[in-house]
């Protein structure tokens, strides 16, 4: 028998009742497109942590790091636009992941009519709460990013050899038939995604991410199985990223408390420059920079959150002392 997919109440959340945190509850936050799908940890009479997964993830990506930190900071994890829960955009516009993030997030905030924030974020995540922190930066008390310092530097000869194949492969993505949407067995979906992330996650964190990362075949299509809810076009959502002299001269805009967490080995990037050169723009601007080392893959808030857990919950608490 296969797993419920969409369950209200997970084994983790479940668990996350002995540690003294509420299970989330779902919410929904309405955009012009749609709405922004999130899972809302802790009191909802209390301003939340803003939470961002990375990447062609989803909001249960904090699911097993969510229980670990205090019952009483409550925590919004959204699923950014074409992951998890959250609407697609409209056919025609094309995903700019980072520099979208910054307006979602404004949008987030101007809902709740918050006059300041606290960001959390897992690559991309942590790279739009960076964005965020530099544009805003009197607006931002704190953020926490796990295994990135900022958007990935890029090199710009090669994104301008790749930008013909890329507005290519989005049309072909944009105009794909419902039909020819890949079904899999809910076994076979889980391979899928387990060879994909290449050793990140390992088997139940693939699970958790699932929950939302995938759906059952919409019954009109007349077939068995599950499909992938995340956007076909992110996959070529990859364009007018920074270089490294753009990445640090926001670094260097930021004001806030940061935390910066790398998993070592973690994410490989290709500009071997970029975290020093980014960590250090922000330790000569932000009010307080602590930057740690920890032992895990890229996905250490879902596979080994106990190794981080800690020091989150340090640096939180630090600034009520």
């Amino acid at each position: 028998m296969e797993p419920e997919v969409d369950s209200a109440s997970s084994s983790l959340e479940a668990a996350a009742n002995g540690t003294g945190r509420p299970s989330a509850e779902e919410v929904e936050i309405p955009v012009p497109w749609g709405i922004v799908a999130g899972k809302w940890w802790g009191s909802r009479l209390k301003q939340p942590i803003l939470a961002l997964h990375g990447w062609q993830d989803n909001a249960g990506t904090f699911d097993r790091l969510c229980p670990l930190l205090p019952a009483d900071i409550p925590i919004l994890s959204i699923d950014l636009p074409g992951h998890g829960k959250s609407s697609h955009y409209p056919k025609g516009m094309h995903y700019y992941i980072f520099w979208d993030g910054i307006a979602l997030i404004r949008r987030i905030v101007k809902y709740y009519a918050w006059e300041k924030v606290t960001l959390l974020g897992h690559s991309l995540g942590g790279a739009l709460s960076f964005m965020y922190a530099a544009a805003f930066p009197d607006e931002v008390e704190a953020f926490i990013s796990i295994d990135i310092a900022g958007p990935p530097a890029r090199d710009h000869r090669k994104q301008a050899a790749n930008l013909g194949d890329s507005i290519d492969r989005f049309l072909r993505y944009e105009t794909l038939p419902e039909s020819k949407t890949p079904c899999y067995s809910y076994d076979d979906a889980i391979d899928v995604v387990l060879a994909a992330y290449d050793g990140s996650v390992d088997l139940q964190s693939v699970e958790v991410l699932m929950r939302r990362g995938m759906a059952p075949a919409p019954a009109h299509l007349g077939r068995e199985g599950f499909h992938f809810s995340r956007d076909l076009r992110l996959k070529v959502s990859l364009m007018g990223m920074l270089s490294l002299e753009q990445v640090v001269a926001h670094a260097e805009r930021i004001k806030c408390r940061v935390l910066n967490i790398r998993a070592v080995p973690g994410m490989h990037f290709d500009n071997l420059e970029y975290y020093p050169s980014v960590v250090e723009a922000m330790r000569k601007s932000a009010s307080e920079l602590v930057y740690l080392e920890i032992e895990g893959t890229h996905h250490i808030q879902l596979v080994n959150p106990e190794r981080i857990s800690q020091p989150i919950t340090d640096f939180l608490l630090a600034d009520r002392k």
